[in-house]
C-alpha cells in the first residue's frame, strides 16, 4: 500500500552538454508535482556542486516523497548514488520513486523483504548506471583518437589569411625584411607568422 506524503518534490540533473532536460521535466510534471517544487541542476560532472539539490535536501521532512527521472540523476558514480540514496531515506526519512525503474519505489514493500529486493536493485542499477557513464567516456576516446588518426581536425578551423601574406612572405623567404617585421606587416604575432608559414608551404609547393 502507497502511503501519502507531505511533500512532493521533483529533481532533475543535466551537464552543460547534455539535451535531455526537458525530456526529464516532461516526466516530472507528469506526476502532478507543483512547479515550485521541481529542482534542476546544470552542472557539469567536474565540479558536481548541485546548488539545487542542496536547496531540496534542506526543504526535505520526513515522509517527503522524491521523483527523479533516472538513478544516474542522484550520483556521478556508484559510491555517490548508495551514499545519496541512504542520506535521503535512512537520514531525512523520506521516500524516492524513480521513475525509469518502477522497482525503485521506497513507498512499496516496507517489509524486509520489499527493502532486500529494492537494495539489490539499487546496486545493480547504480553499478550500471556508472559502467555505462565509463564506457561512454571511453568510447568516445577511442572515436577521437581514431578520427586524428585520419586526419581529422578538432576545434575552431583557422582563419584566413590577410591579403598581403603572400607577398610578406615570399619577402621574408627571400630574406629581404626579418620574420618580426613581416609578421608586423601581417598584423599578428611572429609565432602565429611562423607557424601559418608552415602550413603555407605545403600549399604553394
Amino acid at each position: 500500500m502507497i502511503t501519502i506524503s507531505r511533500n512532493t518534490y521533483g529533481y532533475a540533473r543535466v551537464s552543460t552538454r547534455e539535451q535531455n532536460e526537458e525530456r526529464q521535466l516532461f516526466a516530472l510534471r507528469a506526476m502532478s508535482i507543483p512547479e515550485q517544487n521541481i529542482f534542476i541542476d546544470k552542472q557539469s560532472g567536474k565540479d558536481f556542486e548541485r546548488p539545487q539539490y542542496k536547496r531540496l535536501f534542506k526543504k526535505l521532512k520526513p515522509d517527503d516523497l522524491i521523483y527523479i527521472k533516472s538513478i544516474d540523476r542522484l550520483g556521478r558514480d556508484y559510491e555517490e548514488i548508495q551514499n545519496q540514496w541512504r542520506l535521503l531515506t535512512k537520514e531525512k526519512g523520506v521516500d524516492i520513486v524513480v521513475l525509469d525503474m518502477p522497482l525503485l519505489d521506497t513507498r512499496r514493500g516496507k517489509d524486509l523483504i520489499g527493502t532486500f529486493l529494492s537494495d539489490i536493485v539499487l546496486q545493480v542499477l547504480s553499478f550500471v548506471a556508472e559502467n555505462e557513464r565509463t564506457n561512454i567516456h571511453q568510447r568516445q576516446a577511442e572515436g577521437i583518437a581514431a578520427a586524428k588518426a585520419k586526419g581529422v581536425r578538432f576545434g575552431r578551423p583557422p582563419g584566413p589569411l590577410p591579403e598581403n601574406y603572400h607577398s610578406a612572405y615570399m619577402r621574408w623567404k627571400s630574406g629581404a625584411i626579418t620574420g618580426t617585421a613581416a609578421a608586423k606587416e601581417c598584423g599578428m604575432p611572429l609565432s602565429t607568422f611562423r607557424y601559418k608559414a608552415v602550413v603555407y608551404e605545403k600549399t604553394i609547393v
